[in-house]
């Protein structure tokens, strides 16, 4: 089974990676978040390894914590590896607990092809469920300004830039905080 791949980028999109390793190019699936954390020219991905009858699929992740909560997903009955990563491509682990704890059905309905009867699957079998693993998350930002931050990323902003631009706001959505932090890039840039 493999376990992580480490290797030069020659494609990248937002949810599809080809990364050569040792001369053999994978296609590898990752979320929109695993995505924004990678550079350009070289990855080093955890790796989720799906065989099934019609395919085998590599499915990599940037941080541990994605792949736990990817993992767990999977596992759930009407939950396929392409739901899954819609959910890690909405919302960050440490937000994914937290929708799950509060028993937050309309939040994880937002997410594109989950539908009522999804959400509620969801909510069911991971009742309970808690992000023990901290390491490669920042255990103190708050996730909404953490998916602030890799939204910015992905519009192309320097991490330095958006640091500076995250800096004493007080919004507490994430929606409130890109509009903030958007308006003082306008004036760092």
């Amino acid at each position: 089974m493999i376990v992580a791949l480490k290797g030069n980028i020659e494609k990248k999109e937002p949810t599809r990676l080809w990364l050569e390793v040792g001369g053999v190019t994978y296609e590898i699936f990752i979320s929109i978040h695993t995505s924004a954390a990678l550079g350009e020219k070289e990855a080093r991905l955890l790796i989720t390894h799906l065989i099934r009858e019609e395919a085998w699929s590599l499915y990599g992740f940037a941080e541990e914590a994605e792949k736990r909560v990817f993992d767990t997903l999977i596992k759930i009955n009407g939950v396929g590896p392409k739901a899954a990563l819609a959910i890690l491509s909405t919302y960050t682990p440490p937000t994914f607990a937290q929708i799950i704890q509060a028993q937050d059905v309309k939040a994880l309905q937002r997410v594109p092809g989950i539908g009522p009867k999804s959400a509620g699957r969801i909510m069911v079998e991971l009742a309970g469920f808690s992000l023990s693993l901290q390491e490669g998350s920042k255990a103190s930002t708050p996730p909404v300004f953490e998916e602030s931050r890799l939204a910015l990323e992905s519009l192309g902003f320097k991490s330095e830039l958006i640091a500076k631009a995250l800096q004493n706001i007080q919004a507490t959505t994430t929606q409130e905080i890109i509009k903030e932090a958007l308006k003082k890039l306008q004036t760092l840039r």
